[in-house]
């Protein structure tokens, strides 16, 4: 997982993925990329623990490094999972993602309901229940990858 440590929140995500980990039957190693110079380091790294696959983590940092991380995932020959399709379109080998307008028109519903008298403690926590899934193909067939057909059929979108 290649995590920008001056995002806030890196920590605490982590956390959450760690534990999640284990019951998908993946160890996740944190792999710091504060800098461009922290990229191939990383990446050399992953390459020397032989890592199976790259997930990036979103902040400012990845998404303007996006393509130099997408060439090191290809030249490394990793796998490179993101949660953004910029990521994906940048040479990454998909992205999946809640639909983000989706939330915004849950929020602007929730204020509405609270201009209106609502109290906020009383707003129900909701889960997003649309997702985008993105497949870059061309990546795919670089790293001698068969994406199965129902797979690719459920793609929101495949990039060729």
């Amino acid at each position: 997982m290649l995590r920008d440590p001056h995002n806030p929140g890196t920590e605490t995500r982590f956390a959450a993925d760690q534990k999640a980990g284990p019951s998908l039957g993946l160890t996740l190693v944190r792999r710091h990329i504060g800098s461009g110079e922290e990229l191939e380091v990383a990446f050399a790294a992953a390459s020397a623990d032989r890592d199976d696959a790259i997930h990036v983590e979103f902040s400012g940092f990845t998404l303007a490094v996006r393509a130099p991380i997408a060439e090191l995932a290809s030249r490394y020959r990793f796998p490179m999972v993101c949660g953004l399709r910029p990521y994906t379109e940048a040479g990454g080998l998909l992205s999946y993602r809640p639909i983000w307008s989706d939330n915004f028109e849950r929020a602007a519903v929730l204020v509405d309901k609270i201009l209106r008298g609502a109290k906020p403690a009383d707003a129900p926590v909701e889960q997003p229940t649309r997702f985008e899934l993105i497949i870059n193909l061309k990546t795919a067939k670089a790293l001698r990858l068969s994406i199965p057909t129902a797979i690719l059929d459920l793609a929101d979108e495949v990039i060729e």
